[in-house]
């Protein structure tokens, strides 16, 4: 088996840093009868003549990168702010430096007012995840990332730990039955589900969005691809909760987790090379362009983005009642918090544009869910207002490894084994979301215990993950 091109090997070959890399590893995935020797001769030959692979229908778009590149002078650029705020970090001794040093560079653009990491950041592009940034009249897509209205739903319901025990095996079904998983997943014909997120006149106005409505039809209340999951388990009350209306007690739970599917995909995808071809940033910035909220297209992408949030909970809303149905129960409580978007809020007596990319909705009294790993417990909780962290908290536990490097490390019997010593049952999932690739939870919850209280705590039991190897964040 050929070894794969990475960035490395183009790095050795005189390619520069950067989006480059990028454009020519996209070429690689596409490459029909090229040998890697090939390949790499071909990349060679790029390098030294773009002019002559303009219009080459598979290098073309490296050949002009390359002397895009090769043209780039600094008076070109945005200038980054040379003596940046400062941000708040929860948990820092656990977050890798990759997240910090992305952090340090978002707090370096112009439009930047304040910043927080919470304690599951790890590297992401742009933005690190766990990373949070206020802006002043500017929105960042990667700074809302890939899956826009990513979100977390939980229904709370009157049924007793006894008694899911005793009847799994329905709960497994009932599962199986009404959920779809993985990238590009939907459902056909009479199996569509119909929902009023649909009537929004959005979808007939957008000039970009109205493409996208049939694609949107097909995948709603679906699940994506790597670590998005619906699963019950059991939500325990150490004490009555007077808001919520429940007592002390444990009851079976189904908690949901995933975005707004090739809708938001396409959306942030789009708006991203928008953003970067008029928001000229240094390369070590390039993925935090922004798009002014003043202008046409700032506006046209913020219409776009809460389009694809409220796909994403009518995705979420339609599970819940179709388990709700099937399962013939009374939900005592609903919860539900996205992360992965952009709000409007009032910080230090301003208004600002809150980007949380893989962080939760925090400001006093706010409901939250923040699982951890498919063994380690979830906690519902309520929000503390701390306006350091910028009204935030964790999403999640963090990945403290890399797909890559959990695929490698971690074998199958191993993943068995931790599975069967906590007791849960798990549908589909890879290597890549091992609960030994995650942080944990603990050490990430008592690092911002200063952000929120704990509600309840949420024990997995029963887990459906995408088995196809896709990779939706």
């Amino acid at each position: 088996m050929e070894t794969p091109i990475n960035g490395n090997d183009l790095l050795n070959l005189g390619y520069p840093e950067g989006y480059v890399i990028g454009v020519a590893l996209k070429a690689n995935r596409k490459r029909n009868g090229f040998t890697r020797e090939k390949m790499m001769e071909a990349y060679g030959k790029v390098l030294a003549s773009p002019e002559l692979y303009l219009e080459d229908a598979l290098f073309g778009s490296l050949a002009t990168a390359l002397i895009e590149k090769a043209n780039e002078k600094p008076e070109d650029f945005i200038l980054l702010n040379p003596n940046p705020p400062k941000y708040s970090a929860y948990g820092l001794d656990h977050i890798e430096e990759g997240a910090k040093k992305q952090m340090e560079v978002a707090m370096k653009l112009p439009v930047t007012v304040g910043g927080a990491l919470m304690p599951d950041a790890h590297q992401g592009y742009g933005l690190p995840i766990g990373g949070v940034l206020a802006t002043k009249n500017a929105i960042i897509p990667y700074g809302v990332g890939v899956d826009i209205g990513c979100r977390m739903a939980l229904s709370v319901y009157d049924i007793s730990e006894d008694f899911y025990f005793e009847n799994e095996s329905k709960f497994k079904r009932e599962l199986i039955a009404h959920t779809k998983f993985g990238a590009g997943q939907g459902f056909l014909g009479q199996y569509k589900s119909d929902h009023e997120i649909l009537e929004n006149p959005i979808f007939d106005e957008h000039s970009f969005i109205k493409n996208l409505k049939d694609k949107a039809w097909s995948q709603l209340g679906t699940s994506g691809g790597g670590n998005h999951f619906v699963e019950f388990g059991i939500m325990e009350f150490s004490e009555a909760d007077a808001e919520l209306n429940i007592p002390k007690g444990k009851y079976v739970a189904l908690l949901t987790h995933s975005g707004s599917r090739g809708l938001g995909a396409t959306i942030a995808g789009h708006y991203t090379k928008i953003a970067k071809e008029v928001c000229k940033l240094p390369e070590v910035a390039r993925n935090l362009a922004y798009l002014d909220m003043s202008t046409d297209l700032g506006q046209e992408y913020w219409i776009a983005m809460n389009l694809a949030g409220d796909y994403a909970s009518a995705c979420h809303e339609i599970i819940h009642k179709k388990m709700e149905k099937a399962l013939g129960a009374v939900v005592l409580a609903k919860v539900e918090n996205h992360h992965n978007f952009a709000w409007k809020e009032l910080w230090n007596g301003e208004e600002v544009i809150v980007h949380r990319k893989g962080a939760t909705p925090a400001a006093k009294g706010v409901m939250g869910i923040i699982p951890g790993s498919m063994t380690a417990p979830g906690f519902l909780v309520r929000g503390k207002g701390e306006a350091q962290a910028i009204n935030s908290a964790s999403h999640g536990a963090g990945r403290q490894m890399s797909r890559t490097q959990a695929e490698k490390t971690i074998t199958h019997a191993e993943m068995k084994a931790v599975l069967k010593d906590h007791g849960v049952n798990l549908i589909g999932a890879g290597l890549d979301e091992a609960p030994m690739a995650y942080k944990d939870i603990n050490i990430v919850m008592e690092s911002q215990k200063d952000l929120v209280d704990v509600v309840a705590k949420f024990t997995p039991k029963l887990v459906r993950m995408a088995d196809d190897g896709s990779r939706e964040d």
